[in-house]
């Protein structure tokens, strides 16, 4: 069973997109959980949650990221965030968000 089973082909497409455009900040690891893949370079640093029609990406940051685009933040430790940010289509996958990416992956490497 894959945790894409209950999603659209898109967004397995939206995935695909994001794990090549992040692998060219360095090696990444997937590592695929019961319902989302850990993105990880030594620690997790990004969590993808496929949706039915739609992958929810929780990006690991030492501060909270504030754009219109993330949707939730929460604080999980003294100094560290969760930043969800939803993407509807590989378009989503934009300059900024693999610059908070490729922040989170240096924060944890």
């Amino acid at each position: 069973m894959s945790v894409f089973d209950r999603s659209d082909p898109a967004v397995r497409a939206t995935y695909e997109r994001l794990l090549i455009r992040v692998r060219r900040i360095g090696p990444v690891m997937a590592e695929e959980k019961k319902t989302s893949i850990h993105l990880k370079s030594g620690a997790a640093f990004a969590g993808v949650h496929p949706l039915k029609s739609r992958l929810d990406l929780n990006i690991v940051s030492a501060v909270p990221i504030t754009d219109p685009r993330v949707t939730r933040r929460d604080r999980i430790s003294a100094s560290r965030y969760h930043n969800v940010v939803p993407l509807n289509t590989p378009r989503d996958i934009d300059a900024q968000l693999l610059e908070w990416l490729k922040t989170a992956y240096e924060l944890v490497s």
